[in-house]
């Protein structure tokens, strides 16, 4: 898992390329285009009582093949395999709270008060139940768990802010999805939208990263779990207001902040990359809604 050491990773059990356990996994995502995207609540409700019913099914005759077939449950590693149970039902828990608030872009004082509280609970509740309530550990926050910054990855957000630059002008401009977000003409309005984004981008990394893909890493190979969370994370931005043609742009966001985290190991890294990436957005949409403002800045 891209939050434990390789020590960690070196002991883990080995994850099969192919597995039943993608099942529940998979209905418990899909419960996210279902609550964000098509915005149908008790769909996203069946998906998620499905997906965790099925992982209970799974590890059950997992359970019992071994004690069958006189094979040890852990496949012969001499480490048992994690919960997918109790890991879905902690993503699940998250995608619940979340879809309990309007994702509607809103700078007012209620709408920042909703947020935070929603989001702040989707990260909150399920580190509190996995650290003491399953006491395991699932979810962590490895802030510098990579080590020292590269070059490439110092060059690498110098990319992503050339990256945003050119393409993020004209996603928001030529489709006219910048009128998802309030209009922004008041130094009032535009300080807590340069707050209110900077945060979402922080909150983003730490559920669908830390939380999603971090979980879903337990149990699956890297490519599979990236698709996973990305299911998820493009769901969520989907109703945030990234719509029309967005998720050209939004999937492979979601995938790369999947394998920056795998091959960084570290939180400060993927949240400097999203941070910088929406600095270019907060300058997009105050460009978009006061014309004349900005406009030596970008080409569209």
């Amino acid at each position: 898992m891209p939050a434990q050491t390789d020590a960690d990773a070196a002991a883990a059990p080995a994850l099969p390329a192919w597995s039943w356990r993608l099942a529940p996994a998979l209905l418990v995502c899909l419960a996210a285009p279902a609550f964000f995207v098509v915005r149908v609540p008790w769909l996203g409700w069946v998906l998620l009582a499905a997906g965790l019913a099925t992982a209970l099914l799974t590890e059950r005759t997992d359970a019992a093949t071994p004690a069958r077939s006189g094979l040890p449950a852990d496949g012969g590693s001499g480490i048992r395999r994690p919960s997918l149970l109790r890991d879905l039902s902690l993503i699940a828990v998250g995608l619940l709270i979340v879809s309990a608030i309007p994702l509607k872009a809103e700078l007012d004082n209620v709408a920042i008060l909703r947020f935070g509280l929603a989001l702040g609970g989707a990260v909150a509740v399920p580190y509190v139940l996995s650290r003491w309530v399953y006491r395991d550990r699932a979810i962590r926050f490895p802030w510098r768990g990579g080590g020292r910054w590269t070059r490439f990855q110092w060059a690498w957000l110098i990319a992503v802010l050339v990256l945003g630059w050119l393409i993020l002008p004209f996603y928001f401009i030529t489709s006219g999805v910048y009128l998802n977000w309030p209009v922004v003409d008041t130094p009032d309005l535009i300080a807590r939208l340069f707050v209110g984004v900077g945060a979402v981008g922080i909150w983003d990394e730490l559920f669908f990263i830390c939380t999603c893909f971090a979980l879903l890493r337990r149990h699956f190979p890297f490519w599979q779990a990236n698709v996973l969370q990305a299911v998820v994370f493009v769901s969520f931005l989907w109703e945030l207001g990234y719509q029309a043609w967005g998720p050209l742009l939004t999937i492979p966001f979601a995938l790369l902040m999947g394998y920056i985290f795998m091959r960084t190991r570290s939180l400060a890294y993927v949240v400097t990359v999203h941070l910088l990436f929406d600095a270019v957005v907060f300058l997009v949409l105050v460009h978009a809604h006061n014309p004349g403002v900005l406009d030596g800045l970008f080409f569209v």
